[in-house]
């Protein structure tokens, strides 16, 4: 793992502290006053979108460039799977295979991102794929665009391409992250006890005893 990712890192686990500890609170004192008891799952909920959020916009973002570093020789990539001729590039040059190169590891990177979106949109707000497809690609172009703008004039320079890749494997990553959450629910459905009714018909029975 390089510098620069560590300290993303780093500032992404410290921004996660920073949020997680001020919605925790709130999150303790409000449903024990109001129902009596706390909700240990929508602590998680929250802990996970937390710490995703908090972690994604370090890496995405961070470190800043200095004052005195140099600017890109490259600002936009617009070619489509350019990453792959990259690659095939850095195997040949360095004798290696082409799963080894720099440039598959950011792709690779890229999709496992938007991974966690993609489950997050499934399993906690409810979207079908399209919706799950869409939200990746708005976050992700969202980003692109900041990177673009080096954060909207407030970064010293650009120090982040725009890669059209990089959308293409955003958007790849919460695809299958929704994939992946509806196969999870589909076998967590299929392996339920025989007789026993869904949870939320057991949640509706207990309420009425």
């Amino acid at each position: 793992m390089t510098t620069a990712r560590t300290t993303a890192l780093h500032f992404g686990l410290i921004g996660f502290l920073a949020v997680w500890g001020t919605v925790l609170v709130p999150q303790l004192v409000l449903p024990y006053v109001r129902f009596g008891r706390v909700h240990p799952r929508r602590l998680v909920r929250t802990a996970a979108v937390t710490g995703y959020g908090s972690f994604a916009l370090a890496v995405t973002f961070l470190p800043l460039p200095a004052a005195g570093a140099r600017g890109l020789a490259q600002n936009i990539q617009l070619t489509p799977f350019r990453w792959v001729a990259d690659a095939r590039r850095e195997a040949v040059q360095g004798g290696v295979h082409a799963l080894s190169t720099l440039a598959f590891e950011r792709m690779t990177m890229s999709v496992l991102l938007f991974v966690p979106l993609g489950l997050f949109a499934r399993v906690l707000w409810k979207r079908g794929f399209t919706g799950a497809v869409l939200l990746g690609f708005a976050v992700s172009l969202a980003v692109e665009i900041t990177q673009l703008t080096a954060n909207f004039g407030t970064a010293a320079h650009q120090y982040r391409i725009f890669d059209v890749d990089d959308l293409i494997g955003n958007t790849t990553g919460a695809a299958l992250g929704w994939i992946a959450a509806t196969l999870f629910l589909v076998l967590r459905s299929a392996v339920q006890p025989f007789g026993q009714p869904p949870r939320r018909e057991r949640v509706h029975l207990a309420e009425a005893r």
